[in-house]
């Protein structure tokens, strides 16, 4: 159970990095809009995370629907 906890965990910092390097790239590529880029990149962590929570809790579980 607890490995399974792990994975999820894994696949929310995947996602998060995956996040910060498409902000990354995208301030790099476009420098005069750093601050919107970061605030959908902000935005789209925090959607990571969101969506992150029920499959961590249902990894807790031990359920699997």
């Amino acid at each position: 159970m607890a490995f399974r906890v792990l994975i999820e965990v894994f696949y929310v910092l995947l996602g998060l990095g995956a996040a910060i390097v498409i902000g990354l790239t995208a301030e790099w590529a476009y420098p005069i809009g750093a601050k919107n880029i970061w605030l959908v990149t902000y935005a789209a962590m925090v959607a990571v995370v969101l969506m992150g929570v029920r499959p961590i809790v249902r990894a807790a579980r031990g359920t699997r629907k």
